[in-house]
């Protein structure tokens, strides 16, 4: 019986009068959905609190914004003071920070809000968001600011806001339920608990009434149908919800460890990759369109091993269609979240650091792969846009910005900021310059959402000059030209809110994707973001503390999870092998050291996401599946190959082949489902490349007498290599004694040298950049 059935089953006595049609799961709109205004007045929701310590806290907290500070809610005096406020308005993270003002009474999540339900006898409403989702502003205009909705949560449920990005382990607990429950999640997402947190009802995004959207009933009233069931027999309620709990430990139990997977996963992933192409657009069938949803990584490496022309072709399909299509910012760089068509074309406008930085890898690898300069183009775009938009003043990178901004009358709306008229482009570049920006971006007086142009970029150059009478060098030019002016102009208009905080596995993420970049590129600027980011997120662990999960404000905060310590250590090998520096290496063997002691499934294999430090929940989660943030253990097995790779030690080898055993089955039975995973499995089954750059004078990758030699990585795609890049001195060191491979190279005449060797066995060294990129880009068949 799966899980979803089971839980079904044991739900039946809370669900016996409640049609399916209440289990709604979001709402599909094209783009944005307008919110209604708010009803008429209804009934004063109860006082926030009703503690004179507490409301002194809060005063005080309040008081402390100081005076430019701008309670996010419609419920103001005259005078703008914010008329509710609540205890979030004590916590830090930005996504709880927003609802401080709303007139429900919540918790965060802790002790005070489950003991406060135990004493009242009543059960938890929990809501779990995050600061840049649209449907959570949508749900909190509509039924957290409503001031009857908020009375009856505050009389009858002790109601408890969790940002999803500070506490992941409770996302995915309450996340494994509501996709069984309703067959789908996301966010918001709503969870009815008793007081001892077990589930027993939840859903995502629910209108506030019956008739709103066309809903047979809203919010209001399935709070008061299970309000009334918990209170007319919480006994059984409880009861039920045990069960439910209970189904959600033994489905989270993990599979039996198989045999090591082999190599033939990988056309098998192919395979599946092609049933579930689009020809015509790239990426997956239908909408809507995530970029992370098709593995275009898996088959640049595919094509690579194989020769199957397919692979690479839908991988460079892909690629080309989101960079051309709405999804992608094509004034200020960087891709949105995802499009709500097939077409890439009207994007979900909120942007995450995650995705950015992960896509930022994907075009930089896809460039290598195909010569594309326009790949080249996408991965800088990308990377400026964090480095300008998303960074903070100690390196480190932001989490996302939202899908709304203010629009006309203050008032926000989804795109405003990204968006056009023709007479915005007039009023900007003049009207020569706005003929050549509308036909290339596709701006029009009816435009392609609610009035306005999402940008995109479909023409050929060719072709666009062609029509405007203009040489296409011409064309290039002037259009780099009206960018950089669209930018400027754009800087002006109220912008999206941006969520501040740091998380750790995020900023990995970046660091990696930075260091990559200035490795092939030989870019300064990418190579000091990912040093001065990768020290601000050493430091706890160089002082003897442990890593946090996140940084706000500079203010650590949590404990790291399993992905903050696999993916940093990830991130570290990158700068090592940028910068030939030791420590950071030895930072990454110590975060894998702690992963493998704190957070090993040792029974299983594999990660589970949190320690024995983190919260004791109903269910220690191990993600079986890499979405658009890949699986800890994904990432570990990776980390893993790297390091057997670089220093010799077979543990590691060990390691990473236990946690690929781990996940055999669901590699060989749904190999896409973890097709991160199925990265760390190309690398395990051929010879790692192992590549030493003598070079006369500091700077690793970044020397600059090496680099003529290095750009032949831009013409390479070396995807299972470990590199090191030092002076003869390093060799001599530290260096030997960590890559003992590395040893015993030297120069020759003086001039920087390449060593391309498998398995201890080097082909002739060489100071020309054509021979160096001819031995990178030989491959040997290996069995697949």
């Amino acid at each position: 019986m799966d899980l979803r059935r089971a839980i079904f089953e044991t739900s039946l006595k809370i669900l016996a009068s409640m049609p399916l049609a209440l289990l709604v799961v979001g709402i599909g709109c094209s783009g944005s959905c307008t919110v209604p205004a708010p009803s008429a007045p209804a009934p004063a929701a109860s006082a926030v609190t009703e503690d004179p310590a507490l409301e002194a806290r809060l005063r005080a907290a309040l008081d402390a914004k100081g005076p430019d500070y701008v309670p996010r809610t419609r419920h103001k005096t005259a005078d703008g003071r914010p008329r509710f406020t609540n205890r979030l308005i004590l916590e830090s993270s930005p996504y709880l920070l927003q609802h401080a003002h709303n007139p429900v009474q919540w918790f965060p999540w802790g002790d005070e809000a489950f003991e406060r339900a135990r004493a009242l006898g009543r059960p938890i409403f929990l809501s779990i968001g995050y600061s840049t989702c649209h449907w959570c502003h949508v749900m909190e205009e509509e039924s957290f600011e409503d001031e009857e909705i908020a009375a009856y949560l505050n009389e009858h449920y002790v109601a408890i806001k969790v940002d999803r990005e500070e506490r992941p382990d409770l996302d995915a607990v309450y996340m494994s339920f509501v996709q069984a429950f309703t067959g789908s999640g996301g966010w918001p997402m709503n969870v009815w608990l008793t007081p001892e947190k077990d589930p027993f009802f939840g859903g995502t995004y629910f209108p506030p009434r019956a008739g709103a959207r066309g809903s047979r009933r809203g919010l209001l009233e399935i709070l008061r149908e299970q309000s009334n069931r918990y209170v007319g027999d919480p006994a059984n309620v409880a009861q039920t919800a045990r069960g439910v709990a209970e189904k959600l430990g033994a489905a989270a139990t993990p599979e039996p460890a198989g045999d090591l997977p082999t190599a033939s996963l990988l056309p098998a992933a192919g395979a599946q990759a092609a049933r579930r192409f689009d020809p015509e657009h790239g990426g997956t069938r239908g909408a809507p369109k995530f970029p992370s949803s098709f593995p275009v990584r898996l088959l640049l490496r595919i094509a690579r091993r194989t020769g199957d022309t397919a692979a690479r072709q839908m991988a460079v399909s892909t690629l080309e269609h989101m960079r051309a299509g709405g999804v992608y910012d094509q004034v200020g760089g960087g891709f949105h979240r995802y499009s709500t068509d097939a077409d890439w074309l009207v994007p979900h406008f909120e942007k995450m650091l995650y995705d950015n930085a992960s896509l930022a890898l994907t075009y930089l690898e896809g460039a290598e792969a195909t010569g594309d300069v326009r790949f080249v183009a996408t991965s800088r775009e990308t990377l400026d846009y964090l480095l300008r938009e998303m960074t903070a003043p100690d390196g480190t990178f932001y989490s996302a910005t939202d899908a709304d901004s203010p629009g006309d009358g203050g008032r926000r709306a989804e795109g405003v900021f990204f968006t056009w008229t023709p007479a915005e482009l007039r009023a900007t570049l003049g009207d020569a310059d706005a003929k050549v920006a509308a036909l290339w971006f596709g701006v029009t007086q009816v435009g392609n959402f609610e009035g306005r142009s999402v940008l995109t970029a479909r023409r050929s150059l060719d072709e666009a000059a062609k029509e405007l009478s203009l040489d296409p060098k011409v064309l290039d030019e002037k259009l780099e030209n009206i960018r950089a002016r669209l930018l400027e102009a754009r800087s002006h208009r109220p912008p999206p809110l941006r969520d501040d905080k740091v998380i750790v596995a995020w900023n990995a993420l970046a660091i990696s994707a930075f260091a990559r970049a200035a490795i092939t590129l030989g870019e300064p600027r990418y190579a000091d973001a990912a040093i001065k980011a990768a020290r601000t997120l050493v430091a706890p662990l160089r002082a003897g503390r442990p890593l946090p999960h996140s940084l706000v404000a500079g203010k650590e905060g949590g404990v790291g999870f399993a992905d903050d310590y696999a993916f940093l250590a990830s991130a570290l090998l990158d700068v090592f092998e940028l910068t030939s520096d030791v420590a950071w290496l030895d930072d990454a063997r110590q975060l894998m050291a702690e992963l493998e002691r704190s957070f090993a499934d040792g029974s299983a294999g594999g990660y589970f996401l949190t320690a024995d430090v983190h919260e004791r929940l109903l269910v220690r989660t191990k993600s079986g599946s890499d979405g658009p943030i890949p699986t800890p253990s994904s990432v570990a097995a990776m980390v893993w190959l790297r390091l057997y790779a670089l220093t010799d030690d077979d543990v590691a080898r060990q390691r990473a082949e236990r946690t690929l055993r781990a996940f055999s089955q669901t590699l060989t039975s749904h190999p896409l489902a973890l097709d991160q995973m199925l990265l760390a499995l190309d690398w395990a089954t051929e010879p790692t490349k192992e590549i030493v750059v003598v070079v006369p004078d500091g700077g690793g990758a970044l020397s600059p007498r090496a680099r003529p030699l290095l750009d032949g990585l831009r013409r390479t795609f070396v995807p299972n290599g470990a590199f090191v890049i030092a002076t003869p001195a390093d060799l001599d060191g530290a260096l030997s004694h960590s890559v003992p491979w590395a040893k015993d190279k030297a120069m020759k005449s003086g001039a920087p040298t390449a060593f391309v060797c498998e398995g201890g066995t080097c082909k002739l060294p060489t100071t020309d950049p054509e021979v160096f990129a001819a031995q990178l880009s030989e491959l040997r068949a290996y069995p697949l």
